[in-house]
C-alpha cells in the first residue's frame, strides 16, 4: 500500500480553539516518525485516555495527537527488516497518546524498539482486552516474584479489584498459583470477582484498619491500585518478606506511615510504572500472558467492545465511577 493514507481517528488538540477531542481525518504522513507503519485492529480505554480524551488529566505533552495508549494491528510497511508486511503486533505506553499518536486511530506509526510482536497464544483482540491493565498487573506480579514473592508467603490483597487492573490481576495471579483477595467497594459485582478466581472478597466500606504501625500479618503481599489511606493500611498487614505492589492512585497520592513494616518485617514497596517499562522486562511480560500467566476469563472481563464514535461516552461513564471491566475498542478491520 501507499504510505500516505486518508483514515479516521479521535485526536485531541488544545489550542486558542480550546481543549477538545473527536473523529477526524488525517493522513499517515502527519502521524509520529517511527519506522513501523501499522493498520489498527483494536484498542482499549483506561482510566488514562478518559483523562487524555476529556482534558480532565495532563496527559498529553504535546498537541494535537491521536488518544489511546494501547494499540494492536497489522503491519503495513516497515523500514526496520524485523518487521514486514503482515505481522501481527501490539504496542501499549511508550509514549501513545502522550507524546507521539495512539492507538485511537485506524493506523499508527511505531519505532520498532517499542513495536512488540503478538505472541504465539494471543490474538489481537485478546491483547487489547489485556493492554496496559493486563501489562501493569503481569508487571507487578514479575516484579514481586523477582523479589523472592511466593505464594508460600500467604494470600495476595489486591484492591481496586472491580477495574480493569484490578480483575485481571485476579485471574492472572490466581493461574500464577496465588490465592487472591479481592477488595472492592462495588459489593455487587462479588460474584464476578469469584469467578475470575478470588478466593475471597472483601467489601472496602466494611474494611476497617487499626492504625497501628505494626498489625496482625493478614497478606503475604498485595497489588494495590488505590493508594492513599488503603495503602497505608495495608503496609502493616504484610507478611514478612512480602511486596506491596503500588501501580495506582484513585485514593490519592499521599500516604501515611511509619518506617517499621520495612525495618521489621522487611516489607518492600515496589513501584509499578508500566509506560516506560524496558524492551526486555516488556517481552518478558507479554511472553507469560500469551502462556502460563494467560487470563482464563478474557471475554468475562471484557464487558464492552465499542467503536470510536462511542468514546466519548465510556470516558464519561468512567470518570464518573461507573465502569466494570475492561473495554475494548473496535478500530478497522485488518
Amino acid at each position: 500500500m501507499t504510505t500516505h493514507t486518508d483514515f479516521r481517528a479521535f485526536r485531541i488538540h488544545n489550542d486558542a480553539a480550546g481543549y477538545r477531542g473527536g473523529i477526524e481525518t488525517m493522513n499517515t504522513a502527519a502521524l509520529s516518525a517511527g519506522e513501523v507503519l501499522v493498520k489498527v485492529a483494536y484498542s482499549s480505554v483506561n482510566y488514562k485516555d478518559a483523562l487524555a480524551g476529556t482534558g480532565k488529566g495532563k496527559i498529553l505533552r504535546q498537541y494535537p495527537l491521536n488518544g489511546g495508549v494501547d494499540a494492536s494491528g497489522v503491519v503495513v510497511a516497515s523500514t526496520d527488516p524485523k518487521f514486514k508486511e503482515g505481522d501481527p503486533v501490539l504496542c501499549t505506553g511508550s509514549g501513545l497518546s502522550e507524546t507521539r499518536d495512539g492507538g485511537y486511530g485506524e493506523y499508527i506509526r511505531l519505532p520498532s524498539t517499542w513495536t512488540i510482536p503478538l505472541p504465539t497464544g494471543l490474538s489481537l483482540r485478546e491483547s487489547m482486552i489485556l493492554g496496559t491493565a493486563g501489562f501493569t498487573a503481569a508487571l507487578a506480579l514479575l516484579r514481586m516474584q523477582d523479589n523472592r514473592q511466593t505464594p508460600a508467603l500467604g494470600p495476595i490483597a489486591v484492591t481496586g479489584a472491580s477495574g480493569g487492573v484490578g480483575m485481571l490481576a485476579i485471574d492472572i495471579f490466581s493461574r500464577a498459583g496465588y490465592a487472591v483477595h479481592a477488595i472492592s467497594g462495588k459489593a455487587d459485582h462479588f460474584d464476578v470477582l469469584r469467578n475470575l478466581g478470588a478466593v475471597e472478597c472483601i467489601d472496602r466500606h466494611q474494611l476497617v484498619f487499626s492504625g497501628k504501625p505494626m498489625d496482625s500479618a493478614r497478606f503475604g503481599g498485595a497489588l494495590d491500585n488505590v493508594g492513599g489511606a488503603m495503602l497505608a493500611g495495608l503496609l502493616p498487614l504484610i507478611e514478612p518478606y512480602g511486596n506491596v505492589a503500588i501501580c495506582g492512585n484513585a485514593g490519592g497520592i499521599a500516604f501515611e506511615s511509619t518506617v517499621m513494616p520495612f525495618i521489621i518485617r522487611g516489607a518492600s514497596l515496589l513501584g509499578i510504572a508500566s509506560a516506560g517499562t524496558a524492551r526486555d522486562l516488556r517481552d518478558q511480560v507479554w511472553q507469560h500472558l500469551a502462556s502460563d500467566w494467560k487470563p482464563a476469563h478474557l471475554d468475562r472481563i471484557a464487558t464492552r467492545e465499542v467503536t470510536l464514535e462511542q468514546l466519548p461516552e465510556v470516558f464519561g461513564r468512567m470518570l464518573a465511577g461507573d465502569s466494570f471491566g475492561r473495554t475494548v475498542v473496535r478500530v478497522g478491520k485488518v
